[in-house]
């Protein structure tokens, strides 16, 4: 049997050929973010959701990966709702027009 192994570019959304990788990973982090935040509250779903305002299944949705159709901003709004402050900082330094800059989530302690 032939393995063939093919290193990750870091974003395995972007490995699967998804045309919105960088947006799924951002949402994936954001996801990340809420389910870390539960579990140091102690929170079930069905609490998280009571305090975020949405239903219990679409969060579950949510933290299974199914944001599809959830925007970023709904996503950090959960955060926020769940008592964590979010900080955006948009860098300085320039770069080629074809060479975009990124999105990343950095999750302070």
């Amino acid at each position: 049997m032939d393995e063939q192994i093919t290193r990750s570019c870091g974003n395995v959304y972007a490995d699967l050929g998804l045309p919105d990788a960088e947006e799924m990973q951002f949402k994936s982090k954001l996801a990340s973010t809420i389910q870390g935040i539960m579990e140091a509250r102690g929170l079930t779903q069905t609490k998280a959701a009571e305090i975020i305002g949405i239903p219990q299944p679409k969060l579950s949705d949510i933290l299974r990966g199914k944001f599809r159709g959830v925007s970023e901003a709904k996503m950090m709004e959960c955060i926020t709702r769940l008592g964590r402050d979010i900080r955006i900082v948009i860098n300085a330094h320039e770069r080629p027009a074809n060479n975009p800059g990124h999105i990343e989530v950095c999750i302070g302690a």
